[in-house]
């Protein structure tokens, strides 16, 4: 199953950590509606859910003002030190609990350990009255990922940068760079590089004169281009050669056209103008980061679509 986006693949995670830690936590709390609250017998009950509880890095009581009852019930047993705590503060305890008395918080940076965690906390009742909570703490990296990886978006995304640079836009004027004074050139060099040479991404940065490009041979680390590297035709001899992938989402014959359109971008008007784009052949998106610092991305085929006028009016 392939989510939809990061926003999905997160409820879908939760959706499924829930289902497992809302048993558990229900009858342990049973339990404990079952005693005084008494911090030794509190602990015997801990002790004896915690390994119902998949995944868990402690296990306590509290009561209705997040005052702890108990110790920590950890994988190496009971912590002391921390009856008595006050965790009335913790962004878990500010959320409100559903009807049902069960909460799966949203994740958190930990006290302690300063890393990405989550919390359940279950409602305690007594002759139906909430008496406490039943709080288990998990941290993130010991949770089983049970969604594949989301796929990126391919709707075109508007993302306004830096305001200060909005209000001085038209202040400024383009200065003729070497890429620019090249373009043709480079444009033409880059092109070879993503249909012959295995390029798949590129970051063309105009006004620094430098592309940073990733290869499908070496894909987890970047290679900068300065100018020297853009100029020089035999930096295509740098590269293996290699056939255009099948699953490329851009057409082979598209990256052309492309280059053709970022470079009317650059050179159309010297107020609103090209600052840097990238391409990724796989995901088929095209990037662009305007004088103006607003930022857009978008499929391919949207992109050529739109004519310099279209761009001049954002």
């Amino acid at each position: 199953m392939i989510e939809n986006n990061w926003k999905d693949s997160i409820n879908r995670q939760r959706r499924i950590l829930a289902h497992s830690l809302s048993k558990p936590l229900h009858n342990i709390a049973d339990e404990c509606a079952l005693i005084e609250f008494d911090r030794e017998k509190i602990n015997e009950i801990l002790i004896a859910g915690f390994p119902k509880v998949p995944n868990c890095t402690y296990l306590y009581l509290t009561d209705l003002n997040g005052i702890q009852l108990c110790d920590n019930m950890s994988k190496r047993g009971l912590l002391d030190g921390h009856f008595g705590r006050d965790r009335s503060e913790r962004p878990y305890m500010k959320e409100v609990v559903p009807t049902e008395g069960f909460l799966l918080s949203d994740a958190y940076i930990s006290k302690n350990l300063t890393r990405p965690s989550i919390t359940a906390l279950h409602v305690v009742k007594k002759d139906n009255e909430p008496v406490g909570f039943l709080g288990a703490d998990f941290d993130l990296r010991d949770l089983p990922v049970t969604t594949k990886l989301y796929q990126e978006s391919d709707s075109w995304r508007q993302i306004k940068g830096d305001p200060s640079i909005r209000s001085l836009v038209f202040q400024q004027s383009r200065t003729e760079s070497v890429l620019d004074q090249n373009i043709d050139q480079i444009f033409a060099i880059l092109e070879e590089l993503l249909t012959q040479h295995g390029m798949f991404q590129g970051v063309f940065h105009f006004s620094s004169s430098r592309a940073t490009v990733w290869v499908m041979d070496d894909p987890y680390r970047y290679r900068i281009l300065d100018q020297e590297a853009l100029l020089d035709t035999d930096i295509c001899m740098a590269y293996p050669n290699c056939s255009y992938p099948d699953d490329a989402l851009i057409p082979k014959e598209m990256i052309k056209p492309i280059f053709k359109t970022m470079k009317d971008l650059r050179i159309a008007d010297d107020t609103i103008y090209l600052r840097s784009a990238s391409i990724n052949i796989f995901n088929g998106l095209i990037s662009l980061t305007f004088s103006c610092d607003g930022s857009h991305y978008m499929p391919y085929h949207e992109f050529l679509e739109k004519n310099v006028a279209f761009w001049g009016a954002q």
